[in-house]
């Protein structure tokens, strides 16, 4: 028995409902689930009403899309923050538009050689979705231009590409901040994910721990081999939390649900740092 700490529903870059996935979550045998949309939190209420019907545990959470001043994309975990809080919610707000504007220049630029529309990409979402670059992708899955989002993320939409747009995002140290004032725990999702592009230095980790960094999400696919010891390592020297996640989007991702997952021990502890009044959803587990 064990906790997925890291997935996604269609509310932002997921193919299923959040009800659907703490319901194949408890299918799986999982005791608890997280679910961390993209800069959301409005999968949380289905979320609570399948785990209380399923008696599986939810832990209520967020990705937030941060950039560092070296330009590499850092997503910082939130765990149990308050989603009322007028700062995050602004700077949520404030990168939920530049992704939208960027999304659209992204589609622009693709109906030059592609047989793409705005309208296309937006019937990839749902209403409360955080549209991005996967959105962009199923478009492209859909016209047959690419056979999965994989393979539209390696090539057409790759950074660098004639189609990609750069879009604003808080600096991580930001974001860290923006956390901890909501009352909420920073994780540092897969930190070392080599195939995902460059990763960060060890003076950013550093400045991310001075500003409140709870942990490192450490067992996830996407982190290299000696990544994860050095992960490891750090976490232990700096006395950090370390998670591990599947990073689930149901058929956007091969990503398998509770491929890595977290201790109950470690959930506990997430939960005793958190200073929201925001408790894990138990259900009696």
């Amino acid at each position: 028995m064990a906790f997925d700490m890291h997935t996604h529903s269609n509310f932002s870059d997921g193919t299923t409902s959040p009800a659907d996935v703490v319901r194949a979550a408890a299918h799986a045998g999982l005791e608890g689930v997280a679910i961390t949309d993209h800069d959301t939190t409005a999968g949380w209420e289905p979320a609570e009403e399948a785990a209380q019907e399923h008696q599986i545990a939810l832990i209520r959470g967020m990705e937030l899309s941060t950039v560092s001043r070296e330009g590499i994309a850092v997503h910082v975990l939130s765990y149990l923050h308050d989603p009322t809080n007028l700062d995050l919610l602004a700077e949520i707000a404030k990168s939920r538009n530049a992704r939208y504007k960027r999304a659209k220049r992204m589609a622009m630029l693709l109906s030059a050689d592609f047989p793409i529309t705005w309208e296309l990409v937006k019937a990839q979402t749902t209403v409360e979705s955080t549209i991005g670059r996967p959105h962009l992708a199923d478009a492209l899955v859909q016209i047959g231009a690419v056979p999965n989002r994989s393979a539209a993320f390696d090539t057409i939409l790759r950074g660098g590409s004639k189609y990609y747009v750069p879009h604003y995002a808080p600096d991580p140290v930001l974001g860290v901040q923006l956390i901890r004032k909501a009352g909420g725990v920073p994780i540092f999702a897969h930190p070392m994910a080599k195939v995902r592009g460059r990763t960060v230095s060890k003076r950013l980790f550093d400045e991310m721990l001075d500003a409140g960094l709870a942990g490192v999400e450490v067992h996830h696919r996407d982190n290299s081999g000696s990544g994860k010891e050095w992960l490891l390592e750090f976490a232990r020297q700096h006395n950090l939390l370390v998670t591990g996640s599947s990073d689930y989007h149901g058929t956007g991702k091969p990503n398998r649900l509770g491929e890595h997952v977290t201790s109950r021990e470690t959930v506990e502890a997430i939960e005793a740092q958190a200073t929201s009044g925001y408790k894990v959803q138990w259900n009696g587990i």
